[in-house]
């Protein structure tokens, strides 16, 4: 186990050590106005095999339904309708930069009601809307789900989220996102993780790279997120976008120690330092048994069947040994966590006890 915990916390540090190394700019940043938009609608999956809404549960379902036939020139009759083939759902997706009318998206289907699985379903034809309101794509088609449910009369198995599910390219673009990228003769790139000496440092590589292709700088940092790019004349955005979005750049990031308590998951930054400190780790079980005694009277007495209680208390306490951590650099802090033989779990306590000792060099992010 200890070797294990070994090799986790030694796998962190090597990943944390790796995201120094030289990216993109087209990895740690993006350029304004080439965002991708979020788009919502409201539509029907029909077709499925008994596992939809139940209409009497789910009201607005009929609603939509009987409005839907309606709009088809299709008359329904006065009455509750008891069909189960029929699942009211929301449906989202992304609108990418630059798509153009007839571009297909990827939908996303999920459930409203209390429909037990989308799987084998066909969602109707449903507009997508933008926050503005207007419609800008409209999907349909068959929706693909990755879990299952089985259910018997005494049990029911359920993997994955059946009610959920997707349609791949399931929606059509109908509206464009107006960007006038080929008139800007200004763009922004925004940094994914802010970070001041990341944007000075994109802003140098820019422009050593520019006076040699184009006789002159074209960049400058405006913040911690933001680089303005200034186009050169007789160059397209698009090809003056291409020559600097492969241009290497060496990150930094602050020192930080994310925890992650509901999976036990520990990620150390590389920058992250301890001050020297103690640390005496243990766990302590109290374990308490009750076995009461029935005493019967003797025969041919007066006497009454009593029960005499009896409480077993059991006291363990394990791993009550105390190590130091002197956490010069990372490789220091993960030895020292590892001569504790601690789990995940309790790095996250001890952590957190560092920090509130101040002597944790790093911001601490708890999910």
């Amino acid at each position: 186990m200890l070797r294990a915990i070994a090799c986790a916390l030694c796998l962190v540090a090597i990943m944390a050590t790796d995201a120094l190394a030289t990216s993109r700019i087209k990895d740690i940043a993006v350029l304004q106005g080439g965002r991708d938009n979020q788009l919502i609608g409201y539509g029907l999956v029909v077709g499925l095999q008994g596992t939809g809404d139940s209409l009497r549960n789910a009201p607005f379902t009929e609603q939509s339904m009987r409005s839907m036939l309606d709009t088809l020139g299709v008359a329904t009759a006065e009455g509750r309708a008891r069909l189960k083939n029929i699942a009211a759902v929301m449906v989202t997706a992304n609108l990418p930069a630059f798509a153009t009318s007839g571009a297909r998206i990827d939908v996303t289907v999920s459930s409203l009601g209390d429909a037990t699985s989308l799987g084998g379903g066909q969602l109707v034809m449903t507009p997508l809307l933008g926050a503005d309101g207007q419609i800008y794509a409209v999907a349909q088609g068959s929706v693909s789900v990755s879990g299952f449910t089985a259910e018997g009369q005494a049990e029911t198995v359920t993997q994955g989220t059946p009610t959920t599910g997707r349609i791949a390219g399931g929606g059509i673009v109908e509206r464009e996102v107006p960007v006038d990228f080929s008139r800007e003769g200004g763009f922004l790139l925004q940094l994914r993780n802010p970070d001041f000496s990341t944007a000075v440092r994109i802003t140098d590589a820019i422009n050593a790279h520019a006076r040699n292709a184009f006789g002159h700088a074209v960049a400058k940092e405006l913040d911690a997120r933001t680089v303005r790019l200034n186009k050169p004349k007789d160059v397209s955005p698009a090809r003056f976008i291409a020559a600097i979005e492969n241009i290497g750049v060496e990150t930094d990031q602050p020192a930080r120690v994310v925890l992650d308590e509901k999976s036990g998951t520990v990620v150390i930054g590389a920058d992250v330092r301890v001050a020297r400190v103690a640390v005496s780790h243990g766990a302590l079980t109290v374990r308490i048994t009750e076995a009461p005694n029935v005493v019967q009277p003797a025969p041919f007495s007066d006497g009454v069947t009593a029960v005499e209680p009896t409480t077993f208390i059991d006291i363990d306490e394990e791993g009550t040994q105390i190590g130091t951590i002197d956490g010069v650099d990372l490789q220091s802090l993960v030895e020292g966590l590892n001569r504790l033989g601690v789990q995940p779990r309790d790095i996250i306590s001890i952590l957190q006890a560092i920090k509130s000792a101040g002597a944790l060099n790093a911001e601490l992010v708890v999910q």
